[in-house]
């Protein structure tokens, strides 16, 4: 059952939205290959341990572009929100989350970590049994329903823990990245640099391909 509607402005303070389901836009593939449609869909209240987030710059990578092209029919999965590469604005978050706040700069990670499982815990690896990368997943880890649906109530399907093309996303908490700021409290100067890493993301994802598992590594972005 639908709970209350907010219809996006695009300046909404977040108590107006909080624990709500808000209306705003998003770019919905309907098929494999079939154009995006950008159109006004729903989007749920955060559940315990998630995160409604307000996107402000999102990119799009070929891994998007082979997804929406359905060229491997057993991940295939319509209408579906792609988009996997981006930052924004925690709008509301679900029960349990204690490590962020409403207002938080964040970025959504397609390769969560839970911290709990044995690949969490090992240094050899980051692929989370929970919140790993999966092409498969379409819906949430609570509760196995989408977040998102059409106005008329039908489901619209999640990808990569993120779902980016859209004006507000819902992720788990695992797949959330808090950027500290200063005191000041002064978002755009880290806004823009946080736009010039999802840009390249991609490219600094190559460069980890030449490293070796097993051995230290620490990778810095100066700013």
């Amino acid at each position: 059952m639908i709970g209350p509607v907010v219809v996006t402005n695009g300046n909404l303070n977040r108590n107006d939205t909080r624990g709500k389901t808000i209306t705003c836009k998003a770019a919905v593939a309907y098929g494999p290959g079939e154009p995006f449609v950008v159109e006004r869909v729903l989007v749920h209240p955060p559940q315990k341990m998630e995160v409604r987030i307000k996107i402000l710059f999102t990119t799009i990578c070929h891994t998007d572009l082979s997804s929406w092209q359905g060229k491997n029919e057993a991940q295939r999965a319509y209408p579906r929100i792609f988009g996997h590469e981006a930052c924004g604005i925690a709008e509301s978050v679900g029960e349990g989350v204690n490590d962020m706040k409403e207002g938080d700069l964040v970025v959504p990670i397609f390769n969560g970590e839970c911290g709990d499982c044995k690949y969490c815990k090992c240094e050899k690896t980051n692929m989370c049994e929970r919140f790993g990368v999966d092409p498969m997943k379409k819906v949430m880890a609570s509760d196995g329903a989408t977040r998102f649906s059409t106005t008329d109530g039908k489901p619209i399907f999640h990808f990569l823990n993120t779902s980016t093309f859209t004006e507000y996303t819902v992720v788990d908490s695992a797949c959330v990245v808090k950027i500290d700021v200063d005191g000041h409290g002064d978002l755009n100067p880290y806004i823009k640099k946080l736009t010039l890493v999802v840009a390249y993301q991609r490219e600094i994802n190559k460069a980890f391909d030449h490293f070796t598992v097993g051995k230290s590594l620490r990778c810095l972005l100066h700013f």
